[in-house]
């Protein structure tokens, strides 16, 4: 099949893109991921997908837009539901270029990660789906975890240290522990 495969990141695709290819299919990336914070962070993820392109022979579909506003916009004051959107957008945008360049299906990097909401992701995927008539590859990609790492160490890929957004950054500094426990000053 021809396969979509959408990239939060190098790190988390390299694991993927091996195991498509594996499997028989022809991919292609799609890096579409516009509420990286801060736009530094954002550069630096852009450039190793740039990376992954040249020395993995992967054609890119490369979305290049960094929307934090539009984000900030549809999260402030629903903050626990902040991936449930930014999966969506990333989800939806992915099916689309599916859609329009004629894939036979679409798929995310964010199945590799540990860290991200795998059966939500999946939900998403298979709900966009049926909606819009693009098939959502589901795999598990996290069983090539730690293959997944190695690949990237060795590959010399800028490893971020946070899923993406403000809020993430947020709580890799304060941890999420903490910020609930703290008392609100008088």
């Amino acid at each position: 099949m021809k396969v979509l495969l959408h990239i939060c990141c190098a790190n988390c695709a390299v694991y993927p893109l091996a195991r498509l290819r594996e499997m028989g299919h022809t991919v292609y990336g799609f890096f579409f991921n516009p509420n990286i914070h801060p736009y530094q962070e954002y550069q630096r993820r852009l450039d190793a997908v740039h990376q992954l392109e040249n020395r993995f022979d992967l054609p890119v579909i490369y979305r290049d837009e960094y929307r934090l506003d539009e984000f900030l916009r549809n999260t402030v004051f629903r903050e626990a539901l902040r991936c449930r959107y930014c999966y969506h957008t990333r989800l939806k945008a992915t099916e689309q270029v599916a859609k329009r360049g004629r894939f036979d299906a679409f798929t995310t990097t964010l199945l590799y990660s540990k860290q991200q909401q795998h059966a939500l992701i999946a939900e998403m995927g298979e709900s966009l789906a049926k909606e819009k008539g693009v098939p959502f590859l589901y795999e598990d990609f996290r069983e090539g975890w730690k293959t997944g790492i190695a690949l990237s160490q060795k590959e010399g890929f800028y490893r971020q240290q946070y899923c993406g957004c403000i809020y993430s950054e947020r709580d890799r500094f304060l941890g999420k522990n903490r910020l609930s426990s703290k008392k609100p000053r008088p």
